[in-house]
């Protein structure tokens, strides 16, 4: 498209030197630039791929993080019940009368509480 452009110019003066070495100056800097927007956009997409892979590699390091974490946190939790359900178990065994009384208690509570 800048070669037609200047190729017309070219045309409508044609004896003249100065103004061909002037297009010869300014088809030489558009295909510099030309050159230096190549080397700019694969230096760009170099980069844009080790961000992409670095992003990537870090998203993989927090989520296997996350998920040892909350493996941790379940087996502490599984631990947690395990305990209450025995301290539980060695309660009513060792105060079976209580147990029964305390149950009630909270049933007639509840019974009361549903009434209203």
């Amino acid at each position: 498209m800048a070669s037609s452009f200047l190729h017309s110019a070219r045309s409508r003066r044609n004896g003249n030197g100065t103004l061909h070495s002037i297009e010869s100056t300014i088809e030489d800097q558009i295909e510099s630039l030309r050159d230096e927007i190549a080397v700019l956009t694969q230096a760009l997409g170099k980069s844009s791929r080790r961000q992409g892979e670095k992003v990537r590699y870090q998203a993989a390091a927090g989520y296997d993080e996350l998920v040892g974490r909350s493996e941790d946190l379940l087996r502490e939790l599984q631990d947690g019940y395990l305990r209450g359900t025995k301290e539980m178990r060695n309660t009513v065994r060792k105060h079976p009368i209580a147990t029964v009384g305390a149950a009630a208690v909270f049933g007639l509570v509840v019974a009361l509480l549903a009434r209203r």
